[in-house]
């Protein structure tokens, strides 16, 4: 194997290894801000002292629903690196991203949701992902 080949070999293991950790460090940063969100949510109903959905003065197409579906793509690969996440509004408006995360690359997907729904087919980590988000 000429050596320009296996150096172009090793430039991709890098680039490779340089995605999944960007990827990590893009679902921490989501996982994050998924803590903060739930932890102001908590504080804005204890203040209020009245259920979420009678809290005076919160808009109802803020992205109030969030939630992080984790899981592996592919058989092969453990860690559970692929993530969707589904953040939308009481009238189930909003966005589902996913990250499938592979072994030399990682694919993001943006699907917007309109009364619960996408003109998208979603997967069913993503379905999950809304079904949980309309749970909390």
């Amino acid at each position: 194997m000429p050596s320009d080949l296996q150096l172009d070999r090793n430039v991709l293991e890098w680039l490779a290894l340089g995605g999944a950790v960007a990827a990590g460090l893009a679902l921490l940063l989501v996982l994050f801000a998924l803590a903060r969100i739930r932890a102001l949510n908590k504080r804005v109903r204890r203040i209020a002292g009245a259920p979420r959905e009678a809290v005076a003065g919160i808009d109802p197409a803020a992205l109030r629903h969030v939630a992080v579906v984790r899981y592996d793509a592919f058989g092969d690969m453990g860690g559970k690196l692929s993530f969707s996440v589904a953040l939308y509004d009481d009238n189930g408006d909003g966005v589902v991203i996913s990250a499938i995360n592979g072994r030399s690359e990682t694919r993001s997907y943006a699907k917007a949701l309109t009364g619960f729904t996408s003109d998208q087919r979603l997967s069913p980590e993503e379905e999950d992902a809304v079904a949980r988000a309309r749970r909390d």
